[in-house]
C-alpha cells in the first residue's frame, strides 16, 4: 500500500527519471553533466552557499499539494468498506532550468519536457521503492494548466527573480492511512451471565 513516503517517493521518481534522460546522448549541455534536483524554497536563493543547485541543472519544486477532486469520493467509499483512510493527491511541480546562458537552459528544459512526454506514466520500477507501491499503482505526470501570471505570482513569494519554468502535475498519488487494528469482539453480559447461544 502507498505509505506516508508516497509524496517524497513521487519526487524521487521524477528526479531519477530526468537524471537518466539527461545522461542519454546527446546531452543537453555539451561537455557538461546536467542533473535534476528536488529543491525547497530556500534553494532558489542563489546567494545562499547551501543551495544544492549546481549548474547546469533542472530543479524540481513541489509548490502545491491538493486532493484529487475526481477520485476523492471513490476512495472515501473504499475507506468506508475497509476501515482505512485513502487520500488521493495531486502533486504540483515547477521544473526550472539553471545554466550559464539562455540556450543551455532551453536545451535542459527541452530534454525534460521530451522525457516526461515520452514517459507520462510512472509505474513498477519507475516508481521509487520508498513509497511501498502496490504492483498495480501508477502515477500520471502531465503538463499542468497554469497561467504565466500564476507562475509569476509563485515567484513573487520565492527568494528569486522570475525564471522560465514549466508546471507539471503528478496524479493520482494515494496516501493510505495507518493500518487499522481489527475491532475486538464484543460480548454482552446480562445480569452478570453470558447470554444463551
Amino acid at each position: 500500500m502507498a505509505n506516508l513516503n508516497s509524496v517524497a517517493a513521487t519526487g524521487r521518481s521524477l528526479e531519477r527519471l530526468l537524471n537518466h534522460a539527461f545522461a542519454e546522448p546527446p546531452v543537453p549541455v555539451p561537455g557538461h553533466d546536467s542533473h535534476a534536483f528536488l529543491i525547497r524554497t530556500e534553494d532558489f536563493d542563489q546567494t545562499n552557499n547551501q543551495s544544492i543547485i549546481q549548474r547546469p541543472a533542472l530543479s524540481i519544486f513541489l509548490y502545491r499539494v491538493d486532493f484529487n477532486k475526481t477520485m476523492r469520493a471513490a476512495w472515501s467509499g473504499v475507506g468506508y468498506l475497509d476501515g482505512q483512510a485513502h487520500l488521493p493527491l495531486d502533486l504540483h511541480f515547477l521544473l526550472t532550468p539553471w545554466a550559464e546562458n539562455a540556450e543551455d537552459e532551453h536545451a535542459i528544459l527541452g530534454r525534460a519536457v521530451q522525457c516526461l512526454d515520452s514517459t507520462p506514466i510512472l509505474s513498477g520500477p519507475l516508481l521509487h521503492a520508498s513509497g511501498a507501491w502496490l504492483a498495480n499503482e501508477a502515477v500520471n505526470v502531465v503538463m499542468d494548466e497554469l497561467s504565466t501570471e500564476a507562475v509569476m505570482r509563485t515567484f513573487d513569494s520565492l527568494p528569486s527573480d522570475y525564471r522560465i519554468s514549466v508546471p507539471y502535475i503528478a496524479r493520482v498519488v494515494r496516501l493510505d492511512g495507518r493500518q487499522v487494528r481489527p475491532a475486538q469482539p464484543v460480548t454482552t453480559l446480562v445480569n452478570g451471565k453470558l447470554p444463551a447461544p
